[in-house]
């Protein structure tokens, strides 16, 4: 069973919603406060984590850098306030996906099951992904870049996953929303932009993302053939 770690300095949201995630068989446990939750999750057995942005001593947004720093686990954040600004700057930081407050339990929960979906799926011996100057591993879900290994965010591979499954192929910012997050794009596709700044940043020195202008992304590197080199 998926166990997911809740950061919310609420004390009366953690029980009820714990009883709520069991029947979807996902197990929920609830830390007051930042520095208790940080120190679950670093002593491991956690699938995800979903943090409030409103916390005391550190907000979601310092938290949130915090666990990036040594953690890939899937992060949504909790907007009390549900501005774009909050989700475009926790997006910034690594988050996964964003819920505004208040929520429907059932929405939070589909949108902690879109992110497990993410986690590494089982693919053939030799699956890796092999393009001029990077290497794809969907089992491990990590990449190589000129043969160093990359710290990708959930978000960030699963991002460079998609561009590589079909190179060439150009992704608009909808199509990519759509296919990371599970549910229809709103108003907001600067999300894909944030996270395709990121990911190009880390992949320098390779020019790995082309932008068509008006159409959207793909990848811009070629595939290694099969037996060269």
């Amino acid at each position: 069973m998926p166990r997911i770690l809740l950061i919310d300095d609420d004390a009366q949201l953690g029980a009820p919603l714990a009883t709520y995630f069991a029947r979807f068989d996902l197990e929920l446990a609830h830390a007051l406060h930042p520095d208790q939750g940080l120190a679950l999750l670093r002593a491991g057995g956690f699938d995800a984590a979903i943090l409030d942005v409103m916390l005391p001593g550190m907000d979601g947004f310092a938290l949130c850098r915090a666990i990036r720093k040594d953690s890939d686990i899937p992060i949504l954040m909790l907007t009390a306030r549900g501005e774009v600004m909050d989700r475009v700057v926790g997006l910034e930081l690594g988050a996964d996906d964003y819920v505004p407050k208040p929520f429907e339990p059932r929405e939070l929960v589909a949108r902690v099951q879109t992110v497990l979906r993410r986690r590494p799926a089982v693919v053939p011996a030799g699956g890796r992904l092999r393009f001029d100057g990077l290497e794809i591993d969907p089992v491990t879900r990590s990449a190589w870049r000129q043969g160093e290994l990359v710290d990708l965010t959930g978000t960030e591979f699963e991002l460079l996953h998609l561009l590589a499954r079909e190179p060439g192929r150009v992704w608009s910012r909808d199509d990519i929303l759509n296919q990371l997050r599970g549910h229809e794009a709103e108003l907001y596709t600067r999300a894909v932009d944030i996270v395709v700044s990121r990911l190009r940043k880390k992949l320098e020195p390779l020019d790995a993302i082309k932008t068509l202008r008006n159409a959207g992304y793909a990848l811009g590197l070629a595939p290694v053939v099969a037996g060269r080199g």
